[in-house]
């Protein structure tokens, strides 16, 4: 069967993340939600998503198609489900799509005509930007069991300090000496080839991804998840880091969500409690204003490609757009909108010569190329965030 993601009517409460992917490539746990599925179902996947991304992200429409709302994630029951899918049914949870089967184009579905059958287990959904952080833990362990089932880990070294090593499962090629790892309150899982550096404090759940470093004496609360080809020091609650994204200093991320390439500072310190203890608000891209999140610890929303300096400050419930670059002292406002540069004082819009020069060394570092699609990706975004920015 040839099964298609789409990206649902969540998008754009998911921006700055779906500037740059599809909703199915936002990583939560220590797989991407494409990656989930892809897992579940063994066989690729295509995706319906913004004509900007096709060229990138490309459909693979046949005469017969499984489409698959990217925001949820699978679990055993839904698949089960999904797999035994006759032609024109489809599957709802409380008047949502999750799934249907199709002989019919993008244009001519009318489920009207669709037999509907209502999903009825617990699901896990992915509909605003806070919900990668606040639903990791779940995720991670979900994870957890979907990749170590009937495996064996690599054995732990005896140079660590363990609790509950059950609850640990080391990939080949990972280096982990001299570290406090304590599994007890949620799994740890150390991708293949990805290191924990002597003096590093763990308290699980925590995805540290292929190829990701924890750097000397690291401090992790979790649930955290820190993506391939990552280097995190200093402190870290409760946050996810897609990929290729560095925080390599001192300095506290908490209830935080960071997309690829982005840098943060020395000594970069975001606020996940606002004084008061009230509810945070974040800016929401959907409605343009910003929304209760139904959190009293939320910190920061960072898309790709951004950056600040050294020291820099990040208030409660701060939303970063693709592609800003942040630096000076003092806290800039709560929305800093995509191809800003400046701080606390104010900003100029960083123009695409300029920042696709710096992705394009940044990426080279890392062996990977930034190509045309990249460049027309990262062209759009900054013609689509042109109305927040005072230009």
């Amino acid at each position: 069967m040839n099964y298609i993601l789409f990206d649902g009517p969540v998008r754009n409460q998911l921006l700055p993340f779906t500037y740059t992917r599809p909703v199915a490539d936002i990583r939560v746990g220590i797989l991407t939600i494409r990656e989930k599925w892809e897992l579940y179902l063994q066989t690729t996947t295509t995706t319906v998503t913004e004509d900007y991304l096709a060229d990138k992200y490309p459909m693979v429409e046949l005469e017969e198609n499984v489409m698959l709302n990217a925001s949820y994630l699978p679990n055993n029951e839904l698949v089960e489900l999904i797999v035994g899918l006759e032609k024109n049914q489809a599957i709802f949870k409380d008047e949502d799509i999750i799934a249907f089967y199709t002989t019919d184009t993008q244009e001519a579905i009318d489920f009207d005509t669709y037999e509907a059958i209502e999903f009825d287990n617990d699901i896990t959904k992915i509909e605003h930007t806070w919900e990668i952080f606040s639903k990791n833990g779940e995720a991670i362990l979900q994870d957890f069991e979907l990749l170590t089932k009937d495996r064996k880990s690599e054995p732990i070294p005896t140079s660590n300090n363990i609790i509950a090593p059950e609850n640990i499962f080391i990939e080949e090629g990972a280096v982990v000496q001299f570290a406090t790892l304590n599994a007890s309150a949620g799994p740890i899982y150390i991708g293949k080839d990805a290191e924990i550096m002597e003096g590093s404090l763990v308290r699980g759940p925590l995805a540290l991804c292929d190829h990701a470093t924890l750097k000397l004496g690291a401090k992790i609360y979790g649930p955290t998840t820190i993506g391939p080809h990552s280097k995190v020091g200093g402190e870290v609650n409760n946050s996810v880091l897609f990929g290729y994204s560095n925080k390599g200093h001192d300095g506290f991320l908490g209830n935080s969500v960071i997309g690829e390439w982005c840098n943060l500072g020395a000594d970069t310190n975001n606020s996940n409690l606002k004084n008061n203890y009230v509810e945070v608000k974040l800016w929401d891209y959907e409605t343009e204003r910003f929304a209760k999140t139904g959190l009293q610890f939320c910190g920061l929303m960072m898309g790709d490609h951004s950056k600040c300096g050294i020291n820099t400050m990040f208030n409660t419930g701060t939303v970063i757009g693709v592609n800003a670059n942040i630096f000076g002292s003092g806290f800039p406002r709560n929305f800093v909108p995509s191809y800003s540069w400046g701080g606390a004082s104010g900003f100029t819009t960083y123009l695409t010569s300029k920042a696709f020069e710096v992705a394009k060394v940044v990426m080279a570092r890392r062996g990977v190329a930034f190509t045309s699609q990249d460049e027309a990706i990262l062209t759009q975004v900054f013609e689509d965030s042109k109305k927040y920015r005072k230009e």
